[in-house]
């Protein structure tokens, strides 16, 4: 994959490990919680329909209605276009591929010095690479069926 690659390609393929890494810890969270029984207070829709009327898991993902479906996906759209940029996207480049600052938010991380960004850089990246196995395992069992320890019955 990488024997004639340069260093473009390489941040290329660095950028989505981190991405996929990103979205997997969100998703793994939300699995867990949901499952944990918490949900957001209040109705998903002018329908009435409560946030907790709905599944767990895939089986949640096929109940929502369609123009949920196309609001989750126009939102998701929005972020990628508007907020999420990187300098891949045509934002301003950042200190490493994946840096979405772009300016605006910072949360202390300008005062890091290099041994510890770069440490905490290796950290998200290892708990991105757990996550995205993670989430793999719980939409396996999940189809599998059956019960889990923590989790319960998927």
């Amino acid at each position: 994959l990488l024997d004639q690659a340069d260093q473009d390609r390489f941040d290329r393929l660095r950028y989505v490990e981190i991405k996929h890494g990103r979205i997997s810890m969100l998703a793994f969270l939300g699995n867990i919680i949901t499952r944990a029984g918490l949900h957001l207070p209040g109705s998903i829709n002018s329908d009435g329909a409560a946030f907790d009327s709905f599944s767990n898991g895939y089986a949640g993902a096929t109940e929502i209605p369609l123009a949920g479906l196309y609001q989750i996906t126009a939102f998701i759209g929005f972020l990628e276009i508007f907020v999420m940029k990187d300098a891949a996207n045509g934002a301003e480049p950042g200190e490493f591929p994946g840096d979405f600052r772009n300016g605006l938010l910072d949360f202390g991380w300008d005062s890091f010095s290099d041994d510890a960004k770069y440490q905490k850089r290796a950290i998200e990246l290892n708990n991105g690479r757990a996550a995205m196995l993670g989430i793999l395992g719980l939409m396996i069992h999940e189809q599998l069926g059956g019960s889990l320890p923590i989790v319960g019955q998927m």
